[in-house]
């Protein structure tokens, strides 16, 4: 596909991104969507994926009841900007959020109330819809917080700091604390406690908490479609699973330390890290196993209320695995498989996420589409395969995805941009099977690297010097899909040139 580079830029110049209508459905009612969004789960850590040690029955049903796409990437590296993508349409070179940025006491950079979510646009295409996990999105009382952003019901996490503990001391339901009964709160960066034995199991009992919350956002997720059974729906469920730190309870442990794998504890005793855990590994499968259940859960119910064949099912992750290997072995795992990179990377591996979906009788079973496509896609998918009357506004990236997963022949996607801010600066972009990718550029570095994914899909072997006329064209594109952000500037080519005569003003 890649001699066709310039012929598909050309293309997308000339034609932009309308799609063909599609007769979509013949249901006096509009489907119901569930959204599942897990938080740092890498490509490979599916069993429909190629995962060979980690137990997830359930979504590897999904994956043969619907369509695993193959070459889907979410909206960023790390969490808030890869959830502003998806609920905009933007991808990151003019979305408003592009690297996490707390702002204290509680929340991220919120989304301002001009920008159009895609709650927002369902609720215009007559959908009750709720938010149930993580948002990530705007603190309470700011103009990003779910229930000014299109979000009828939420429960779960504000903030996502505080989501760094699976046992806190209280929840919001929709604007108000919901206590939980974890006093005190287990924290989710701590230390061994003085003296203790890294060699004693006993000595991490201070970090298993009561009341778990994942549990407690699970059955509000269930009892929201039950409430909305008669209905249209959109239930977004974006999961704090795996994401660490490694919080899980003892029961779900047993299976995986029947395994007897040597499972060196993660027993960190200062520094900056997450809460230590006895059997890392295990705890991290545990985890992942666990969100297969409450996934199953959402499935069963779908099943017993007669909602399957009228409900889209997505289920993806906001960015790949973590990178901290002392808390998830992504090595003994092969989280990413042969992919290069991880969370925080925009290497495939930190930015290429599996991806599921089921409809019954519009999606075909047990399928597979390898279709460039990425989060900024499902506002006008989502949009037209519940009935098109409502449209993406001008401005977003979205192409939609609605004639692959109908199984009809749709154009490859003329590009896919990218650009984090955070981890030293990053730019990538993607066209037919080249990536062009920048790495280091708060420190300057502008060098294109460029892949042929077609050939070298883990980005081993950087082609830039033997195709020169591709690496322009990409820059350009690259140059041209980057607008500049006050609040998360792309170094060195949002800093202002010096005028003549004068100096730059140094820090202190």
């Amino acid at each position: 596909m890649k001699h066709l580079c310039s012929l598909m830029l050309f293309a997308f110049l000339a034609s932009g991104f309308d799609s063909p209508s599609t007769q979509l459905f013949g249901a006096e009612r509009k489907p119901n969507v569930v959204f599942i969004l897990a938080d740092d789960l890498g490509y490979r850590e599916l069993g429909s994926f190629g995962q060979k040690l980690i137990k997830t029955p359930h979504l590897d049903r999904l994956a043969k009841q619907g369509m695993r796409l193959t070459q889907h990437y979410c909206g960023n590296a790390v969490c808030a900007p890869s959830r502003c993508a998806l609920a905009t349409g933007k991808h990151p070179g003019h979305a408003w959020v592009r690297n996490n940025l707390s702002t204290p006491p509680e929340g991220q950079t919120p989304i301002p109330s001009s920008e159009v979510t895609i709650f927002e646009l369902m609720q215009k295409q007559g959908y009750v819809t709720g938010a149930f996990g993580k948002w990530g999105m705007g603190g309470p009382g700011s103009s990003g917080e779910p229930l000014r952003q299109g979000v009828n019901r939420f429960f779960g996490y504000n903030c996502q700091g505080h989501a760094h503990s699976y046992y806190p001391s209280y929840l919001w339901d929709n604007d108000e604390h919901v206590l939980l009964k974890n006093a005190p709160a287990i924290p989710g960066h701590a230390s061994l406690a003085q003296g203790a034995d890294p060699a004693d199991p006993r000595s991490y009992d201070e970090f298993k908490g009561q009341d778990y919350a994942p549990d407690r956002i699970n059955e509000q997720a269930l009892e929201f479609i039950r409430a909305n059974k008669d209905r249209p729906f959109c239930l977004y469920y974006p999961t704090v699973i795996p994401h660490v730190a490694l919080h899980v309870p003892d029961e779900d442990l047993k299976p995986y330390l029947a395994l007897g794998w040597n499972d060196p504890p993660f027993t960190r005793t200062g520094g900056y890290g997450y809460t230590p855990h006895f059997t890392p590994r295990a705890a991290y499968s545990a985890m992942i196993s666990r969100m297969d259940r409450y996934v199953g859960n959402v499935l069963a119910l779908l099943d017993e209320l007669k909602l399957s064949d009228n409900t889209i099912v997505v289920f993806s992750s906001d960015n790949g695995t973590t990178h901290l290997e002392q808390e998830v072995d992504y090595t003994f795992f092969k989280s990413v498989g042969e992919l290069r990179g991880l969370k925080g990377s925009l290497y495939e591996g930190g930015v290429r996420v599996p991806t599921i979906v089921r409809w019954p009788g519009h999606v075909s079973e047990g399928s597979t589409n390898d279709r460039i496509s990425g989060f900024e896609d499902w506002m006008p998918t989502l949009l037209e395969l519940t009935g098109g009357a409502v449209k993406a506004p001008t401005g977003t990236d979205g192409i939609s995805l609605a004639s692959t997963l109908l199984g009809n022949k749709q154009d490859p996607r003329p590009f896919l941009y990218r650009e984090f801010s955070g981890y030293g600066g990053q730019q990538s972009i993607r066209v037919g099977d080249w990536k062009a990718i920048r790495q280091n550029m708060t420190k300057g570095n502008l060098k294109i690297e460029l892949y042929d994914l077609d050939k070298d899909i883990g980005e081993t072997t950087d082609v830039a010097d033997a195709h020169p006329e591709v690496v322009e064209q990409l820059a350009a594109l690259m140059k041209r899909e980057h607008v500049p952000s006050e609040l998360f500037p792309l170094r060195p080519l949002d800093v202002p040139t010096p005028k003549p005569g004068t100096r730059k003003k140094q820090a202190n």
